[in-house]
């Protein structure tokens, strides 16, 4: 039963992740950069923030435990995830939610996963590794359904058509930045690993490691936030935080997109907690979270009409890759 509570919070907080590109469309006059910005310090500043303060102890200081081994590691690889952030925003915009994500966290998943369970010297031959090895082919192999299903999307589909449903739509550009996105995002699960020592004792088992958490998104939150100043220098858009009449409606939804995105990581170190006692589970958690990400983003491309007009060979492919990926959640539960 603990197990299937802790699936269920993971999922609450996918949901959420996967919910939160939709405020986007909510935001108006702003350019890319400046909505990427905004809503960065929120997702990955304000609501980390108040989750780090959240697990510290009435008796405890977060300056104090920030200030013990591990910190930095976890912020320099919340750098290089930063990398991956910027770029899986740029996947939704060259190929929509739905086959952005796909690519996108597939490929996290894979990379996420592994490289921890590499770095600690796990056999992925024999025993429990290679029951996560293969647990991670399964999810592979539903991502590669559901990329197979947006090539047949974008076969179908007429230059104008693209443009209707997806507005910047390139899928070679979109499919490289979605790889990239990809494997720079599973940097986030090492620098979680990274800030081990940031756990804090005596407060409660849900949220001990949240303080990494954040150390990880400051790490993001510089590499975005550069990148994006730089964009507005260079398309001339710092007039976007100057339109006073906007910020009521803009600075709602970039807060609601952020409080979204950051719902994953909060909702993933919840659930952990109940995980505990399967390893192997609780090992796949990460992949876990990017299996469900994908199935909710597909259920918001559906919703967005990002798959409307497609042929009923497409639409079977999408479902048998939501299948897999729905297996591939269950599948490290067969062997306990």
């Amino acid at each position: 039963m603990e197990i299937l509570i802790g699936l269920l919070i993971i999922a609450v907080g996918s949901f959420g992740q996967s919910s939160s590109y939709v405020p986007i469309k909510k935001v108006r006059e702003w350019s890319w950069e400046s909505f990427w910005l905004v809503q960065g310090i929120f997702a990955w500043l304000v609501f980390p923030l108040l989750g780090a303060l959240i697990a510290v102890p009435e008796s405890g200081s977060l300056f104090t435990l920030l200030g013990e081994g591990g910190a930095l590691k976890a912020v320099v690889y919340g750098a290089l995830w930063g990398v991956g952030g910027l770029t899986f925003g740029l996947s939704m915009r060259y190929l929509g939610v739905a086959l952005g994500q796909s690519i996108s966290l597939g490929t996290c998943s894979a990379f996420g996963t592994l490289l921890p369970a590499l770095f600690a010297g796990t056999d992925l031959l024999h025993g429990q590794g290679l029951v996560l090895l293969l647990g991670v082919c399964v999810t592979l192999a539903g991502i590669a359904v559901i990329g197979y299903a947006g090539s047949l999307r974008a076969a179908d589909m007429t230059e104008e058509e693209k443009r209707a449903a997806i507005k910047d739509f390139a899928l070679t550009k979109g499919l490289a930045v979605a790889l990239l996105a990809g494997v720079m995002s599973a940097c986030f699960n090492l620098g979680l690993e990274a800030g081990r020592p940031l756990q804090v004792e005596g407060g409660s088992a849900l949220f001990r490691t949240l303080p990494a958490t954040l150390m990880v998104t400051l790490g993001g939150f510089v590499t975005n936030a550069a990148y994006c100043l730089w964009q507005n220098a260079r398309n001339r858009t710092f007039g976007d935080y100057g339109k006073g009449t906007l910020y009521a409606n803009n600075l709602l939804f970039c807060a609601l997109a952020g409080a979204l995105w950051y719902s994953q990581f909060f909702g993933l170190e919840m659930g952990k907690s109940f995980l505990t006692g399967s390893p192997v589970i609780l090992a796949f958690s990460w992949s876990i979270l990017m299996s469900l990400n994908v199935i909710f983003s597909n259920v918001w491309g559906i919703l967005l009409k990002e798959w409307k007009g497609c042929d009923g060979r497409t639409l079977a492919t999408l479902a048998a890759g939501l299948a897999i990926l729905l297996f591939s959640i269950f599948f490290p539960s067969l062997f306990q």
